[in-house]
């Protein structure tokens, strides 16, 4: 792996602590669920990192998922959110 991937991945570790500290502090739900949502980007992305860096192309296919799965679930949280109390869906 070249010194370049390598910086890259640091980078995107000092992210992970940053938004790990978001998770943490909080003050809301909403900002939690942004904080889990930037976690899985950054994985996301040091997926696509380590792929290219070792020639494995098994781990953009890890890398899809994970951001569909991470895709649906924030919709589906932003779909809860905006609901009203006492409000039925179909």
């Amino acid at each position: 792996m070249s010194g370049f991937l390598l910086v890259i991945l640091g980078v995107l570790a000092v992210a992970m602590l940053l938004a790990l500290t978001r998770l943490a502090r909080g003050p809301s739900l909403a900002d939690r669920v942004v904080a889990v949502d930037l976690m899985t980007t950054i994985t996301v992305a040091a997926a696509g990192v380590y792929s290219i860096g070792y020639d494995q192309t098994v781990f953009l296919d890890v890398a899809i998922v994970l951001a569909l799965i991470a895709f649906v679930g924030t919709v589906g949280f932003a779909v809860w959110m905006d609901r009203k109390p006492g409000e039925k869906r179909p």
